[in-house]
C-alpha cells in the first residue's frame, strides 16, 4: 500500500474564493467586482499560455513600434495590451482602462459601460522576454466617482482610494496575487485544470528580510540618502551580517520574492531620472496596495506611497517597498542628514 498522501480534493479556486468574499457582503454585494476579476483571470491565463510558447509562435523580439513611454514595444506588449483592453471592456463592468502602452485613457462606451476602472500594465518587465526571465502584470482597480459617468478624473486619486489590486507572475508557474482590502492572497495556474488555486493563503511580509533589491548599477546616480542605507545594509557593524542582493530587473519578480521573504525593493528617483522610472498609477499603487495589506510599508522615502494624487495617467515616482522594519531603517536617512554624512564617511 503506498504512503503517498490522497490528492486533496477540496480545493480553492480563485473564483470560489472571490464568490465566498461577495457571498460575506451579503445584499450589499452587486458581484460586479466578482464579475470583473473573473475577466482579469482569464487574461492571465491567456497571456501565461502565449508566454510560455512566444519562441514557438514568433512573438519575442520587438514590434517595430514605442509606446508612450518612449520604449520599443514588444509582440508580446502588444498582444497582451489587446487581451486585456477587450476582455475588458467586453466583461461589462469597466467605465475607464488606463494602460501603459497606450497615450491616452480609454473611456467605455456607455452600452457597454460599468462602475470599475482599471490601471494596468499588461507586461511589465517585457525587456527580459527573449532572456525567459519572469514577467508578469500588474493591476488596480477604483469604483467610479458617480455611476453611469465616465472620466480620467476617476482614476486621478490616491491609491488608497482602490478597491482591489493585484499582479500575475509568469515564470516555471503563472502566480496571480490579489488583494480586495482584506488582506493579499496568492494563487497558482493548474494548467491541466485550467484553474488559479490558492496555493499562498494569507500572505504576510516578514517585518525584517536579508535580502535588498535594487539596480546598483544607477548607484553614481543615486541620492545621498539612498547609498546611505545600501552602505549601512553591506557593511553592518557586528555582529550584524550583510544583506544579499538580488535584482532581477522584472518589478513584478522582484517584488513577488519581497513578499515570501521579506527585505526591501527601491527603484528611487536619482539624478538621472528625477521623478523615479516606475509609474505611479499602474505601477506603485497596485503594490504599494499590496504591500500594506501584507503588512508591509511602501514610500517614496519622504511620503506615504498612496497617499499621493496623481497629476498624469503616466507620473512617475520613487518606491522603496517590502519589510516594515527595513523600509523603516531606509525612512530613517531622508530624515536625518547626520545619519546620511556620519555613513558615508
Amino acid at each position: 500500500m503506498s504512503n503517498d498522501e490522497a490528492p486533496n480534493t477540496d480545493l480553492i479556486t480563485l473564483t470560489r474564493h472571490v464568490l465566498n468574499d461577495q457571498l460575506r457582503l451579503g445584499a450589499a454585494a452587486t458581484g460586479d467586482l466578482t464579475l470583473l476579476l473573473t475577466a482579469i483571470q482569464v487574461t492571465s491565463k491567456f497571456i501565461a499560455t502565449n508566454v510560455r510558447k512566444a519562441r514557438l509562435i514568433n512573438l519575442v523580439g520587438l514590434a517595430g513600434e514605442t509606446n508612450v513611454q518612449g520604449e520599443d514595444q514588444k509582440k508580446l506588449d502588444v498582444l497582451s495590451n489587446d487581451i486585456m483592453v477587450n476582455a475588458l471592456r467586453a466583461s461589462g463592468k469597466t467605465a475607464v482602462l488606463v494602460s501603459e502602452e497606450l497615450e491616452d485613457a480609454i473611456i467605455i462606451e456607455q452600452k457597454h459601460r460599468g462602475r470599475y476602472c482599471v490601471v494596468f500594465d499588461p507586461l511589465d518587465g517585457s525587456s527580459n522576454i527573449d532572456a525567459g526571465v519572469n514577467i508578469g502584470t500588474i493591476f488596480g482597480i477604483y469604483k467610479v466617482s458617480q455611476e453611469g459617468l465616465a472620466s480620467v478624473e476617476d482614476v486621478l486619486r490616491p491609491g488608497s482610494e482602490m478597491v482591489a489590486a493585484g499582479y500575475t507572475m509568469y515564470g516555471s508557474s503563472a502566480n496571480l496575487v490579489l488583494s480586495t482590502g482584506q488582506g493579499v492572497n496568492g494563487y497558482t495556474l493548474d494548467a491541466s485544470l485550467g484553474e488559479f488555486i490558492l496555493t499562498h493563503p494569507d500572505i504576510q511580509i516578514p517585518s525584517r528580510g536579508k535580502i535588498y533589491s535594487f539596480n546598483e548599477g544607477n548607484a553614481m546616480y543615486f541620492h545621498p540618502p539612498v547609498n546611505a542605507y545600501l552602505k549601512s545594509i553591506k557593511y553592518p557593524a557586528p555582529p550584524k551580517t550583510p544583506y544579499s542582493a538580488r535584482y532581477i530587473g522584472s518589478m513584478v519578480a522582484d517584488v513577488h520574492r519581497t513578499f515570501l521573504y521579506g527585505g526591501i525593493f527601491g527603484y528611487p528617483d536619482d539624478k538621472k531620472s528625477k521623478s523615479g522610472k516606475l509609474r505611479l498609477l499602474y505601477e506603485a499603487f497596485p503594490m504599494a496596495f499590496l504591500t500594506e495589506q501584507a503588512g508591509g510599508v511602501a514610500t517614496t522615502g519622504t511620503k506615504r506611497i498612496l497617499d499621493i494624487v496623481p497629476k498624469g495617467i503616466h507620473e512617475r515616482c520613487s518606491v522603496f517597498l517590502g519589510s516594515k522594519d527595513d523600509v523603516e531603517d531606509l525612512m530613517k536617512f531622508y530624515k536625518d542628514p547626520s545619519l546620511v554624512e556620519s555613513t558615508l564617511v
